[in-house]
């Protein structure tokens, strides 16, 4: 992209009214410092903090359950704008590379690990009931509440936002965006 798209691109974004979900955006999740960052190639259009993730931290998950936020770079495969939470944004999880080590560990048998990279190789959801979890992505809070979210994490693996936070990024995502959570 040439650098007068890519400033128009940023002009545009930056206008208050909500935005039209666009190719070339991705977010990036830093799970450290409890960001998450609507991005158009290395330029930061929009960043949301105090996020949420998962009460036992980020890293490897290793079986369903293990409330971790897993690491990974991930697609929006689904939305659901009738969630519990608010906002549900479904990450393509288990990737592949996730699904390669979980069966390197042994955690998954090689016929979860077929139907992961079928899925994959399909450009489908990948099974969500796998042994090392599914039904991983990026909510609102729904009902949940604002004072536990804001002093501490309390999911079972995916990243919160409040709903107002969710509700902004909604302009920003769509199926396909990328994910990268570090």
């Amino acid at each position: 992209m040439n650098s007068f798209i890519r400033l128009f691109a940023v002009l545009l974004f930056a206008l208050p009214f909500p935005a039209i979900a666009q190719d070339g955006i991705w977010l990036l999740i830093d799970t450290k410092k409890m960001l998450l960052d609507v991005k158009l190639g290395k330029v930061t259009l929009v960043r949301f903090d105090n996020i949420s993730i998962g009460r036992n931290g980020s890293g490897f998950k290793h079986q369903r359950g293990d409330e971790i936020t897993p690491l990974g770079r991930y697609k929006i495969s689904w939305i659901n704008r009738k969630s519990q939470y608010n906002l549900f944004y479904g990450f393509n999880y288990p990737s592949r590379k996730n699904i390669e080590t979980a069966l390197k560990k042994k955690l998954v048998d090689i016929k979860t690990f077929n139907s992961v990279m079928i899925a994959h190789k399909n450009n489908r959801v990948p099974p969500q009931n796998t042994p090392v979890g599914g039904l991983i992505g990026i909510h609102g809070l729904g009902r949940a509440d604002k004072k536990i979210h804001a002093t501490m994490n309390w999911t079972r693996g995916c990243i919160a936002l409040t709903n107002e936070q969710i509700e902004k990024l909604d302009t920003w995502v769509q199926k396909g965006t990328i994910v990268v959570v570090k």
